[in-house]
């Protein structure tokens, strides 16, 4: 046991619990850190009147974790927990995500998968989930599986293990076949093997959602076969064998409490919250090679 973090709240009342490696998944672990800290934008403090000392960014991206796996609000993150004011946390997601640090970190991790060869580039699965939107904002529609009701749409690609490749966020009015090609293109470069990096799976998968011919075409013309299962047929094509691997993810994802409903008037900020999330579903994939 050693010191890792400030003290949690004892339920019988006082701080008197100290944290071990691994006790609360809020925690940033060495590891990530040692991923994340290059990544990080570096403000130079005033050298006149510098005014308080910024709160460290370890600490800070403790605090963001907390509110992403309780679903806290940000004015309610307690300060004796020492991660900075919720206001402070929201101010440094948002900046981290303008400067692409959760795209760079995705794309560091799958190179990684890559490198050991786990990312399964035979076939990539597409689907998509609804999740509400109580406080309005951009990128929400009335939602037709919801009863008209006011919500965002995650759309998710995977690779055929199940390790998130890119992810969107639209209203969730937005019908999902109008997502498979933004998709397509979402998908980074992955290095970490000899020659070009890639980012073209050989089949991509998806259900009736998908069913449009001009698409098919559009995938054809990428060399990538279309696997997608077609209207009014019946049940039992075989699909769910590979497709099964997207619906875990949307259960990995949607394992953050923070994502389960959409509290952010910024789609910018969900959507900060939706990459963070992949990065560190891709970081446990990671972590299973050691």
């Amino acid at each position: 046991m050693r010191w890792i973090g400030p003290w949690w709240p004892c339920p019988f009342g006082g701080f008197g619990v100290v944290q071990t490696v691994g006790a609360s998944p809020w925690i940033v672990s060495d590891g990530l850190w040692e991923r994340i800290e290059p990544l990080l934008p570096k403000k130079e403090r005033r050298f006149r009147c510098p005014g308080r000392r910024p709160v460290p960014d370890r600490q800070v991206l403790c605090g963001i974790l907390f509110v992403l796996h309780t679903g806290i609000q940000w004015e309610h993150l307690p300060q004796e927990l020492g991660f900075g004011s919720g206001m402070t946390c929201w101010r440094r997601l948002r900046d981290w995500n303008y400067a692409g640090v959760w795209q760079r970190l995705h794309e560091m991790l799958l190179a990684e998968l890559n490198t050991a060869a786990r990312l399964d580039w035979s076939r990539a699965v597409v689907d998509s989930s609804h999740v509400r939107a109580l406080k309005g904002g951009s990128r929400r529609g009335p939602s037709p599986v919801d009863r008209g009701r006011a919500g965002s749409k995650h759309h998710l690609i995977t690779d055929g293990h199940g390790t998130p490749l890119a992810v969107i966020l639209t209203g969730g009015n937005r019908n999902d076949v109008t997502q498979l090609m933004p998709l397509l293109d979402a998908i980074p470069p992955v290095r970490g093997r000899a020659g070009r990096p890639r980012r073209k799976p050989q089949v991509i998968f998806a259900d009736r959602g998908y069913d449009h011919d001009i698409h098919r075409d559009q995938v054809r013309a990428r060399r990538i076969i279309p696997a997608i299962a077609r209207r009014g047929t019946a049940h039992g094509s075989g699909l769910g064998v590979y497709r099964w691997v997207v619906e875990r993810a949307f259960a990995w994802l949607h394992g953050f409490k923070r994502l389960r409903v959409r509290w952010e008037r910024r789609a910018d900020i969900h959507e900060a919250f939706l990459k963070l999330a992949c990065c560190l579903i891709t970081h446990r994939q990671v972590l299973s090679l050691t």
